[in-house]
């Protein structure tokens, strides 16, 4: 059975595939945004949508990525680096290859912090002022 917070080593995080980061990353970074919209407004549900999916659209994530590169160590931006050239099983409808592999990377990092427990870290770098 499984329990929520379960964490990982750093070293079994890294055996992890980039894409797979990536996935836990999307549902990770989707919780944040949508917590605090939640959080900080009392907006209809089809509102809080929107405003949501333009967040964490392949755009989006790269507005966050511009602002929290410059701050990344190097460990994170190797694990960024991964997701970022990973081959993808998908491609993206609305957005350049470039921001979508942008956007895999972040998710990468997004699931690799997530999972090894570095929570800290992960509200930091996410809530970085825009």
């Amino acid at each position: 059975m499984s329990e929520f917070f379960t964490t990982v080593s750093e070293t079994e995080a890294r055996n992890i595939s980039p894409v797979t980061l990536a996935f836990v990353g999307d549902a990770v970074y989707t919780l944040f945004v949508r917590q605090n919209l939640v959080a900080g407004h009392d907006y209809p549900t089809g509102t809080l949508q929107k405003l949501s999916s333009a967040e964490v659209s392949a755009h989006g994530q790269n507005a966050l990525l511009a602002r929290i590169a410059p701050l990344l160590t190097e460990e994170e931006a190797a694990v960024f680096k991964r997701g970022r050239n990973a081959k993808k099983p998908t491609r993206s409808k609305n957005a350049t290859v470039a921001e979508y592999n942008n956007s895999t990377g972040l998710e990468a990092l997004i699931g690799y912090l997530y999972l090894i427990g570095n929570y800290a870290r992960l509200e930091e770098l996410l809530n970085e002022e825009k």
